[in-house]
């Protein structure tokens, strides 16, 4: 790895493409967004599709105060001692699917439900920037 690879902190920097890949690879992650004027936080469970974050939310989740917003996304995988890990963060606009066709599309996806079901809504993050970092294992010397 040269020092290209390498950020300030002494951290790999992730492609693109690896962080798609690791998007693609877990299933809950965290929404980053404004609710109320305040920022909010809220572990939820997505799938990557289409290189666009696909979320499915209970009819009331305070995380629908999203939709038509500039919001984060984050996930990650560090050991509790961070020696190792990485994390990905994803900044895109988020909106809510209103579309019948699209809806049925993204049902399709079977997301995870912590509501009715029938009454669950859809946000669409469409990624427009991603970054993500990886903990480098220790030189053997």
């Amino acid at each position: 790895m040269d020092s290209a690879d390498v950020d300030s902190a002494g951290m790999e920097v992730l492609s693109r493409q690896d962080c798609l890949g690791l998007l693609a690879s877990v299933a809950i992650g965290r929404l980053v967004f404004t609710d109320r004027a305040l920022p909010a936080v809220q572990p939820v469970a997505f799938v990557l599709h289409e290189e666009d974050v696909v979320v499915r939310l209970a009819e009331g989740s305070p995380a629908l105060a999203a939709g038509g917003a500039i919001v984060a996304f984050e996930i990650d995988n560090l050991a509790h001692d961070l020696r190792e890990g990485w994390t990905v963060t994803v900044v895109g606009h988020a909106h809510e699917v209103r579309d019948p066709e699209w809806l049925g599309r993204l049902a399709e996806l079977k997301l995870p439900s912590r509501g009715q079901g029938a009454t669950d809504r859809y946000l669409v993050i469409t990624i427009e920037v991603v970054t993500g970092t990886r903990i480098p294992l220790p030189r053997q010397g």
